[in-house]
């Protein structure tokens, strides 16, 4: 059984292979980053689909969430101050405008920096 959450995330796209790095260096959240193309999706209970559309944090027990709450997931885990941004990220009305923002960035990952072509979500 795993100890730790998973952040599952697009390996094929720059953009969100950039945005992990980063977040791993700077934030340090405790979790395990895998690609979804090298993760056991079905022992972590989330489809392909689904792992194409979104990033995903899945913890220990097999909770999933997506998207905004994936993020707001991985500032929990960070150290310092960041779990006061990723609580306010859980909380509404704050998630709300997140989900939107996060989906508009998700559509565009494509024209993010360090995105390409194979970043854009089918």
């Amino acid at each position: 059984m795993r100890t730790e959450p998973v952040l599952v995330y697009d390996g094929d796209c720059g953009f969100c292979t950039t945005s992990v790095r980063f977040a791993e260096r700077r934030l340090r959240p405790r979790c395990a980053a895998t690609p979804w193309q090298f993760a056991d999706l079905e022992a972590l209970g989330v489809t392909r689909e689904r792992a194409e559309h979104e990033v995903l944090w899945v913890t220990p027990p097999g909770t999933v969430y997506g998207g905004a709450q994936a993020v707001a997931k991985v500032l929990l885990s960070a150290p310092r101050a960041w779990p006061l941004l990723g609580g306010a990220l859980m909380l509404p009305p704050v998630r709300w405008p997140a989900h939107g923002l996060y989906r508009l960035i998700a559509r565009n990952r494509h024209r993010m920096p360090g995105g390409t072509a194979a970043c854009a979500v089918r």
